[in-house]
Order: C-alpha cells, then structure tokens, then sequence
C-alpha cells in the first residue's frame, strides 16, 4: 500500500496550510502507514481523533492545533 501524507496547522478548526509538510510512506497495512506517518512527524505515542471520509483519513493530535491527512494511493 502507498499512501500521500499531508500535516499542516490548523485555525478555528480548519486546515490553515500557513506551513505543510507532504511526503510518502509505503507499507503493508493501513496501521503500518500510520506508524511511519506518524514516527517521520514526531507523533509517535501521541492520540489522535480518527476520521475517516473513504478515500481519505485525517488524524488530529490531542492538544495540537494541527491535521494530518492520509490520502491512499491507487494505481501507482
């Protein structure tokens, strides 16, 4: 599985996209995807709200005033 990662700021709730970082994690599972996602942005051990739209999932850290956003890539 590949998968585009987005992590940006937040304000009021929103997106804010004021700083993004974007790179791509390959694994085999959904959870491996988030393991890595989360180790390459310093989120590792930290809970996050999960939700999830179909093709994409957003992760919001507890007590940050940011969104990661796991876009699952097919095809590539």
């Amino acid at each position: 599985m590949k998968a585009r990662i987005e992590y940006t700021d937040t304000f009021c709730g929103e997106a804010n996209y004021c700083w993004v970082r974007r790179f791509d994690v390959e694994s085999k599972t959904e959870l491996g995807i988030v393991r890595k996602a989360k180790k390459e942005l310093g989120l590792t051990g930290v809970r996050c709200y999960r939700s999830d739209f179909g093709d994409m999932v957003e992760y919001r850290p507890n007590g940050l005033n940011t969104v990661m956003f796991i876009d699952y890539l097919t095809g590539e």
